[in-house]
């Protein structure tokens, strides 16, 4: 059994003296790991990063054993976040999530996709707010897709200003006003485009924290990574103007 693919390196735990079992999500192959011998060489010191896109050659007797891996630098896209805590925040928190939330061995090329583009985006201003599309569409590929286009109640498109925590569905503001201790905030960049203000971006990451934690983490008694943790506090610490 043997592959070659695109992969993002999620993880790297040292294993014996010089190796390491790397966490990778393939283009094509869904979830991943194996074995890297020589990890820790200078050589590989700066490809074994979790974040930093690579190509990935796998080789095993079967499928299901723990194959010997190499992987080829493609973008450093974990040393373009080391100088800022907050980006780094975020490329942590994204594979870190994906790390858990993901099942092994199946293919999602629609996630490679988004999780590409994120890393893509983040030495851009634009971040914060392709951060939280990021994890809609995480829970979109694993399908638990919120739809934020129509009112639930109305049907209407416009004013949509809530989400409904039971249907994950958008609310207007007319209709959701009388309840709306109990309903979920929609950030506006998320129903009209654009970017959105930290204080959005705060709210965006409640709104997908809530559907993550029960449909993703805690039905499988699982609970945020700190990676996340750590970037919504950096989020709320962001300035108006984010570099």
């Amino acid at each position: 059994m043997d592959w070659r693919d695109q992969a993002i390196v999620l993880s790297v735990k040292s294993h014996g003296e010089n190796g390491a079992i790397v966490a990778l999500l393939t283009q094509e192959h869904g979830r991943q790991a194996g074995m890297v011998r020589g990890a820790h060489s200078i050589k590989q010191r700066g490809v074994l990063l979790p974040g930093n896109r690579v190509w990935a050659s796998w080789r095993a007797r079967l499928a299901e054993h723990l194959g010997a891996l190499r992987c080829e630098l493609v973008s450093a896209h974990a040393a373009q976040a080391l100088d800022d805590p907050a980006r780094l925040a975020a490329l942590s928190s994204a594979c870190a999530l994906t790390l858990i939330a993901l099942p092994e061995h199946q293919p999602l090329p629609a996630l490679f996709g988004a999780l590409t583009a994120l890393l893509d985006a983040l030495p851009h201003p634009s971040w914060p707010s392709v951060y939280v599309h990021w994890e809609l569409a995480l829970l979109r590929g694993l399908g638990y897709g919120l739809d934020l286009t129509t009112c639930a109640a109305t049907g209407v498109n416009d004013g949509l200003a809530y989400v409904s925590p039971k249907s994950g569905r958008a609310v207007s503001l007319s209709a959701g006003e009388p309840y709306a201790d109990k309903l979920l905030p929609l950030p506006r960049f998320l129903a009209e485009g654009g970017e959105g203000a930290p204080a959005d971006i705060t709210n965006g990451l409640t709104l997908t924290g809530y559907f993550l934690d029960r449909h993703v983490l805690s039905a499988h008694g699982l609970s945020f990574p700190p990676a996340r943790e750590r970037l919504v506090e950096r989020v709320r610490g962001l300035s108006p103007t984010i570099p």
